[in-house]
Parts: structure tokens; sequence; C-alpha cells
């Protein structure tokens, strides 16, 4: 508590000869809710209908390999906030506030001046509260936004969360710049949403791991419904910036949260769940209609926004800032990045739904998913109760569903370990890690990811199994306690 009060204070203090001119960067990120980076037209994608956001990209820089660091809305969130992973950061469970200990770098640019807020769908970083734990949420002052930031409002529907958008540049003092993160609600579940444009079931490409059924052919053109609304609701936004002159003067970004409640999207470490869309727009300073396939990381916001700003990065975040990119110079991106599965939503741990413990790394080819409870199989998150889903569990049962749809969805067992080459099997069909001829990739990505749980203080157990006898594990030379991995 008191290195984050001196922290602030001298963040604050290095503020006060520091006064926002006309000009200074206004800071929007644009958060929709559960969606893929497929799920765009400017991504390649004929059958989706999303005028305003392909227009945007052809404004600013579509970055086609962004990863959230959770495929959950809490902690990929808190990463977006902090430039820290969530489980550094104590934010992999929903049931937990954000710690008053860890920065946001809205904070930090109000210090700087900035006017700060969020608004729109809930920002979730304030824990799940029930009747039993109110108290002491109340008690021990838990709930921290309120405090961090200047304008802090949620909302259900697309039409309120415009409004508290009108309402905050209202607020605004008109001699500070801004940063905002403004949340949709779409393209969440439940798929009712009656939006601009109806997506025809029957001419969809379905993606090509999932079952061709009626029901499921409907549900994926409901959600891609509600996508063709969130587009209607991020033009009315961008309309907005441009009737108040704000256009020219604010860096706005667009990404998904995380990945779609789909088939192996929302809840899962494979690509639909944690490869999300990003597209950012700063006029004059990034090449319009410009494209980049570096490796990017949730946590890799926050210090680029505020190094954007002109604002110092802390060292705490281990987020890397990727403005160079933006601005067309030299750029050494990531070699790789990582996300990290676990609690979802307050139900108890009846199934992989509601509880797992995942881990994984992708690089620029290969991607190793590290299931740290294979004994538990797959089960969907967010649709388990919808009919199309019922339907394949009623066929898997009765034994009349295809044996690779049944293997894939409903085996009783998921392997430990997932290697993929994404260049040449994007769909994820194909697991590498039992191949003789990928052992050295395997161990390599292992080997990473190893490192980088080492360095987020991860509770869940290092993917490599120590061979008993090697040295330093005190036991000296004896019988393998298993293989090596």
């Amino acid at each position: 508590m008191l290195r984050r009060f001196l922290f602030l204070a001298v963040i604050w203090g290095s503020s006060l000869s520091f006064l926002p001119a006309a000009g200074v960067t206004n800071i929007l990120l644009i958060l929709s809710d559960d969606q893929s980076y497929p799920h765009v037209g400017c991504y390649g994608n004929p059958d989706i209908k999303t005028p305003n956001l392909d227009r945007f990209a052809a404004q600013g820089i579509r970055m086609d390999r962004a990863y959230v660091c959770s495929p959950q809305c809490v902690p990929s969130r808190a990463s977006l906030f902090t430039g820290r992973g969530p489980v550094e950061i104590n934010m992999s469970r929903f049931s937990a506030p954000l710690p008053r200990s860890i920065v946001t770098y809205p904070e930090l640019l109000k210090q700087a001046g900035w006017f700060t807020g969020v608004a729109g769908r809930t920002y979730h970083m304030d824990g799940s509260q029930m009747p039993e734990t109110r108290e002491l949420f109340e008690r021990e002052r838990l709930a921290t936004f309120p405090d961090r930031l200047d304008f802090v409002k949620t909302a259900g529907e697309n039409p309120v969360s415009l409004a508290q958008f009108r309402e905050f540049l209202d607020a605004r003092p008109k001699d500070r710049p801004f940063m905002l993160q403004l949340c949709s609600n779409d393209p969440h579940r439940p798929l009712n949403t009656r939006g601009p444009a109806k997506h025809d079931p029957a001419t969809l490409k379905l993606p090509a791991h999932y079952p061709d059924t009626k029901l499921v052919r409907e549900d994926f053109a409901r959600y891609y419904d509600e996508i063709a609304h969130f587009d209607l609701f991020f033009g009315e936004v961008m309309a907005e910036l441009n009737r108040r002159g704000l256009a020219d003067s604010t860096l706005v970004a667009y990404m998904g949260d995380n990945g779609s409640s789909q088939f192996r999207g929302k809840g899962t470490l494979f690509e639909l769940g944690i490869h999300v869309p990003l597209i950012l727009r700063w006029p004059g300073r990034i090449k319009p209609g410009s494209t980049s396939d570096a490796l990017v990381s949730g946590e890799d916001l926050a210090p680029t926004f505020l190094e954007a700003c002109g604002r110092p990065v802390p060292r705490e975040m281990t987020g890397r800032s990727f403005l160079k990119l933006l601005l067309g110079q030299p750029f050494e991106g990531r070699e790789y990045v990582f996300a990290e599965r676990g609690a979802h939503g307050s139900s108890l741990p009846g199934n992989s739904a509601s509880f797992d413990l995942g881990r994984v790394i992708v690089g620029k080819r290969y991607k190793l998913i590290y299931n740290a409870m294979p004994d538990i199989p797959y089960w969907p998150v967010d649709f388990a109760g919808d009919a199309m889903w019922q339907e394949l569990v009623a066929s898997n049962k009765a034994g009349t569903l295809s044996p690779e749809l049944s293997g894939r969805y409903f085996s009783a067992q998921r392997p430990m370990f997932e290697l993929y080459d994404l260049q040449s099997d994007p769909a994820e069909l194909t697991n590498l890690a039992d191949k003789p001829d990928h052992k050295d990739t395997l161990h390599g990505l292992k080997s990473e990811l190893a490192r980088w749980m080492i360095l987020q203080r991860d509770y869940v157990p290092l993917p490599i199994q120590k061979i008993r006898g090697q040295a330093g594990d005190g036991k000296g030379k004896g019988k393998q306690g298993g293989k090596k991995s």
C-alpha cells in the first residue's frame, strides 16, 4: 500500500509541471463482448456485415495477431487495465476485486491531467459480490474503481452505453484530454438482439471444427446479427466523436475482450477463445489501411497508450508498448504471447466451463496448450443450456453423432498437451504433441511457458516434469521418477 502511494506521489509530483495542452492525445478504447478475430468483414470474412468496422480499419491499422491474456472477461480486462498478467496480479477469479496496490494506466493518466472513465457494460474489476460477502466488500473497501477514475458508470444496452459516452464527454473539462474505456454488451449471449442486418443461416460458412446442423447454423447466424448490432453502435460512437471535433486528436482502439461464446471459443485456449480483433486509428500518426501480423498481447495496450500520451511506463508493467509499430518505425515485436484459464463466473466447479486450469503459449507459427486438468472433459461456456448444444448431447448419447465430433466435444479426457502448427492447421484439428518430429518444438515451447509461469508466480504446476537425480533436486542419482517432458 505504501509502495503504491509513493509511486503515485512521484507521478503526481512530476505532473505538476505538466499541464495538458490543446491537441494532446485522447484515448478511447471500445470493447465488444465475446468476439473472435475472424468475425469482422475486414478480416477477410465475406459473410458478416460490419460496414462501420470495415471503414474504421481502412482509416487505421488492423492487427492480425492480437491475443488476450485470458479467454474470460475478468482476467482479460484486468490485463487491459494494468498492463500485467492476470495471475501475477491475483485476478484469475471472477470473485476477486483488483487489489488497491495494483496501479492501472487510467490512474496514471488521471494523475497527469487526463479526465478518465469507464462506461457501458460492466468493467468487471470490483469483484462479484453476493449477499453473504457484501458487508466484507464495504468494510474492507474492496471496490476501488469509483476511487480510481473520474467517471464510472455501467449499462446493459447499447443505447444507454451511447448516452453514457455523451455524458462523459459533456462532463469532461474542455482544457483536459480524456481517456475512456467504452464497453458494449454485444455479441454476448443471449443472442436475442434485433440488429440492422440479418444473416442467412443456410449460406454461412461454418468454421472447420463446427457441427453442421440446422440449430448450429441458426445460432451462428444470430451471433453474426449481434455483431452487426455492435457495428451499428460503433458507428454511432465514431459519429459522436466527429460531431464534437475530437476525431483528429483521439487514438481510438477497438478490441474484443475475449473470444466468442461458440464452439472451442470463450473459456478455451483455442484460437477462437483468445485470438481477437484489434484495430486502431490515430489520424496523422497511423498509416490508413495498414496491417500487421506482429504478435500483440492484451497487456501491451496499457504501455502503448501511456507512451502515446507521453507518459512513463511503470517497471511493474510486463506488457510491451507497440507504439513504434503504430507509427511505422522499426519495431522488434514479441516472439511469444501467453494466456491463462481459471475459474469462470460464480458457479460451483461442476464442469470445465465453471472451473478449469490451463495455460497457453503462442509463437509465430506453433502454439502449445497445457491442460493442467485433463481429466475434466470439455464443456461449453454460456451455451450448454441452448437447444443446439442439447441436440448434440442427445445425439452423442444415442450414438448417432460422428466419431470425429464425439471425440472432439464429448471425450472423457483431454490431452494434457496440445501442439498445433497454426500455419498449416489454423483450425487446430491435428495435435502434434506426440509426433516424434515435433519433439524439439514441444520441449522448446514447454520451456518458454515454464519461464513465463515462474515470472508470473503461477500456482499451476510447471509443464516440465523434473527427473529425479537432476542437479539441484537434492535427491542425488537414482531411478527416474517419470519420463522427461
